[in-house]
């Protein structure tokens, strides 16, 4: 499991690093606030844990600014600041845990496990795109704080798609999965309902205050072929 760790005390560094690879874990390490970002900007890291006190640039706006870009990657606070304010602004950011110093890498260990179980089970409740969220749970859809009203079949169609980010879906696969049942493959009924999904998304967007020119385009047409939402 990969883990970037953002933390400029090499002492600290190198127990925590040394504690996580014994106990299975592949860590990357930073050692300052703009190598931690940009390294937190990439994909595939299963969690992240970040030092609040750094060179370069602050843990606190690091955090912020990944959550701005639409970063997910669960994130769990080292620092030596103890006090509730800082804890509470982090969490406030989009932090998922902390830790205060000083601590055992053990507890560490643990704190990430349950973090990664909590936020696994999460995940197969919500798909997100950025700041997209869909809740198939409570079958909601939310962008930012404003929320996309959607119609069942229209709920259904966008699910489907978002559960194969970057897969081409032909109008056939989606009827069969969506309507349930074989359509005349001459109907437009696909076209029709992706037409309604895209116009609320953009509506949600332009509530939001995203213009229109900045305004993400998630689901793509294939020609020849069908839709394809764009991870």
């Amino acid at each position: 499991m990969k883990l970037l760790l953002v933390e400029d005390e090499p002492k600290i560094a190198a127990f925590v690093s040394e504690g996580l690879r014994e106990r299975g874990f592949s860590v990357t390490h930073a050692d300052n606030g703009r190598d931690g970002h940009a390294l937190g900007l990439q994909p595939g890291f299963a969690a992240i844990v970040l030092d609040l006190m750094l060179p370069g640039r602050d843990g606190l706006d690091v955090l912020a600014d990944w959550r701005r870009s639409g970063v997910t990657t669960p994130v769990l606070l080292l620092t030596a600041r103890n006090e509730l304010g800082d804890r509470l602004q982090g969490l406030g950011l989009g932090a998922d845990d902390y830790l205060a110093k000083p601590f055992f890498v053990e507890e560490l260990a643990a704190r990430l496990q349950a973090l990664l179980r909590r936020v696994s089970g999460e995940r197969q409740q919500r798909l997100q795109v950025g700041e997209l969220v869909l809740d198939r749970i409570a079958r909601t859809v939310q962008f930012r704080e404003q929320m996309v009203e959607l119609t069942s079949r229209e709920f259904s169609l966008l699910e489907y798609l978002m559960r194969s980010p970057g897969q081409a879906l032909t109008r056939a696969q989606i009827l069969e999965h969506v309507w349930g049942y074989d359509f005349d493959p001459s109907t437009n009924v696909v076209d029709v309902c992706i037409k309604r999904i895209r116009a609320r998304l953009s509506s949600a967007q332009a509530d939001s205050g995203v213009p229109e020119a900045e305004q993400a385009q998630w689901i793509e047409s294939v020609r020849g072929v069908g839709y394809r939402f764009r991870a």
